[in-house]
């Protein structure tokens, strides 16, 4: 796929379909020579494995994160956050990659020319799958903390997606800064005149 370039780095994100929290991407570079064993879409690990496969992953290979914050995403839109967690993912690695693996159907503008999608790549590139699993812990944990500062939207478990214990929040305690303004659900409660929570 990659058509012999070398390094090669795979990219994900996740976090496009939250109703809070940021959009967080990785960017992996592996050794070709010293695959983690058992690496796969972060979506069909257990949490447990997750995080098992997560710590060999961080030991072996090169890595990027990228945030695209609730503002941001507000900002230019979700698609395009995601395109700037990617890009930042990219740029935080720590030798340049000649040829990127991108999960999807969309290469971000800044990234065409030294890259290729693969629609379900995590499940198809390790790469890609390793990035996965990087970008769900660590968008994970932010969220975990962000639950602890924010009680009551049961973020450590639905890491902010539309989930009925989140969606009941929404509508006893009103938005909160980490919500996602440009999102229907929280645009209408905001638009029905709740005040964010402080």
């Amino acid at each position: 796929m990659a058509r012999g370039l070398s390094p090669v780095a795979g990219v994900d994100e996740v976090g496009r379909g939250p109703l809070a929290g940021p959009v967080v991407a990785a960017a992996v570079i592996l050794n070709p020579d010293d695959i983690p064993e058992g690496l796969n879409d972060s979506k069909k690990l257990t949490a447990k494995r997750r995080a098992a496969i997560l710590e060999v992953i961080l030991e072996k290979a090169q890595y990027g994160i990228g945030i695209a914050s609730v503002e941001e995403i507000d900002q230019i839109n979700i698609l395009q956050a995601s395109f700037l967690a990617m890009r930042r993912a990219v740029e935080a690695l720590p030798i340049r990659p000649a040829h990127l693996l991108i999960d999807g159907n969309k290469i971000p503008p800044e990234l065409n020319g030294f890259s290729e999608c693969i629609v379900k790549g995590d499940s198809k590139s390790v790469s890609i799958a390793a990035a996965s699993i990087i970008a769900k812990e660590h968008r994970d944990g932010i969220m975990r903390d962000l639950a602890e500062q924010f009680p009551g939207y049961g973020w450590e478990k639905n890491a902010g997606y539309g989930s009925k214990a989140h969606m009941d929040a929404l509508t006893l305690l009103g938005a909160t800064e980490h919500h996602r303004r440009t999102f229907k659900p929280i645009h209408n409660i905001l638009y029905q005149g709740k005040n964010l929570t402080s």
